[in-house]
């Protein structure tokens, strides 16, 4: 980890954008730690923070769409064969495949904040023949609200931020565990609504 944090502070923006690109492509890189970090480094005056806003969602948005065009062009055979190399395995295509056959284009919005999920989720929505638009919408807004939302707590908690990210990771999948249950008991119900008869 100290090796990904020193890229920031040697290469500042350019590197923060590599490393949120290839993180989210699905190399192990710690997202979270990376934004907070960042967050850390403007509360100090050593990062701009709408410069370090748009380099961090310019390689989310880069790293999620490099992951949708291989799901979609390279395909499942391919990834089974050789995705273990960069650490896709079936289990996690398949755990997500789950979570998206239940969620819908919100598990690319949500998925972010799930560790182990976001990295796969554009591949199962390319492997879905997702068009790109809905792609695009669901998956830039929700890199849109994760990088604020690291960034923020980063800036705020400042000399604190290791203690954050320990506390972030204890309670984030839970958290969105239970967002996502509300969101498809409210889509059930919306639906069901729906489909009652006019009286």
């Amino acid at each position: 980890m100290e090796f990904v944090l020193d890229w920031i502070v040697q290469y500042g923006y350019v590197g923060l954008f590599a490393l949120m690109m290839f993180g989210i492509a699905g190399l192990p890189i710690p997202d979270e730690t990376l934004l907070m970090f960042s967050g850390y480094l403007i509360s100090k005056g050593r990062l701009n923070p709408l410069l370090a806003y748009a380099f961090s969602l310019a390689g989310s948005v880069s790293g999620i769409s490099l992951s949708y065009v291989l799901g979609r062009f390279v395909g499942q055979p391919v990834l089974f064969r050789y995705g273990r190399y960069v650490g896709i395995t079936p289990a996690h295509l398949e755990r997500v495949r789950s979570w998206y056959g239940r969620t819908g284009e919100w598990l690319l919005t949500f998925g972010y904040f799930i560790p182990g999920v976001r990295h796969f989720t554009a591949l199962v929505a390319g492997m879905s023949r997702l068009d790109y638009r809905v792609f695009a919408l669901f998956a830039y807004s929700g890199a849109a609200i994760w990088v604020a939302t690291f960034l923020g707590i980063g800036y705020f908690v400042g000399d604190k931020w290791k203690v954050a990210i320990e506390l972030v990771h204890r309670y984030t999948l839970l958290s969105v565990v239970l967002l996502v249950v509300v969101i498809t008991v409210g889509l059930w119900i919306r639906s069901k609504i729906r489909k009652r008869p006019l009286s």
